[in-house]
């Protein structure tokens, strides 16, 4: 509906000689819109394998491929609006399902009530527009008269005027639909690019693909005083296919913390 497969295709057809073919039978906003006019249920992975399973109920029975994207808070950085986007593989004839994500801050994820034209037009330059579109409604709560893909000056002007003069108010916000948005795109992209690594990544004892990680655990050590920090120590692996599971110690390529990250000395 969205078009990811511009940015999801190409990647799999190059690394994996995936040919991808886009089913448009299939009305994934009945699962959740960003618009908030229908309310996504459940998390993420849910939402995945809600569209993975309306393709298999389409007959598809090989392999189907799904993204997802959330927007909000960054994880670490609760000050920063974040894009979390997430695509699965799943292979149905072999019960897998892979994952690639990636989170990033260069987002135009925002929204505000806005009182005159001035107000809009300063808005919509902060948010990247006419190049990521703008959806316009009466009210936050309000879904009626919501206009949506609005990437010219001229149909955001005469939409504003029209709400303006019909409700009083108006709500301004970034559409989020992937190809009303080309910053969520690149971030599809690099999850697409994620996901081709974790396909690559094979068990060492079964050589089924998507051998990745299922835990991380923190308690990499202060160099300071060796206390215990929140930073990562190990990450722990394991084979969906046969279930072999393995350690790696200090992913990041770090055996000690800084301190600044430590709450005994840093508290």
């Amino acid at each position: 509906m969205h078009k990811k497969q511009e940015v999801i295709a190409p990647l799999l057809s190059s690394e994996l000689g995936i040919i991808c073919t886009p089913l448009e039978a299939v009305d994934t906003d009945a699962l959740g819109t960003f618009s908030g006019e229908v309310e996504r249920k459940g998390s993420p992975l849910e939402a995945l394998r809600a569209k993975c399973q309306l393709a298999i109920d389409c007959g598809w029975d090989d392999i189907v491929i799904a993204s997802e994207g959330s927007f909000g808070p960054h994880p670490q950085m609760y000050f920063a609006y974040a894009d979390d986007e997430w695509v699965m593989f799943k292979d149905v004839k072999n019960s897998l399902e892979i994952l690639g994500r990636h989170v990033s801050t260069h987002t135009n994820f925002n929204a505000k009530e806005v009182s005159d034209w001035k107000a809009l037009q300063l808005f919509a330059e902060q948010v990247k527009f006419p190049s990521h579109a703008l959806i316009l409604r009466p009210a936050v709560d309000v879904y009626s008269e919501m206009q949506k893909g609005i990437s010219t000056w001229e149909k955001l002007e005469e939409v504003f005027h029209s709400l303006k003069e019909t409700f009083g108010s108006v709500y301004v916000e970034t559409d989020m639909r992937a190809h009303f948005n080309p910053s969520r795109m690149a971030v599809i992209q690099r999850a697409t690019e994620d996901l081709v690594r974790m396909i690559k990544s094979v068990c060492p004892s079964c050589n089924a693909p998507g051998y990745g990680v299922v835990e991380v655990f923190p308690g990499l050590p202060c160099e300071s005083c060796g206390m215990p920090t929140a930073s990562t120590l190990k990450h722990l692996y394991r084979c969906q296919h046969c279930s072999h599971s393995s350690e790696h110690l200090y992913p990041r390529g770090k055996k000690k913390e800084s301190p600044m990250y430590c709450s005994f000395c840093n508290p």
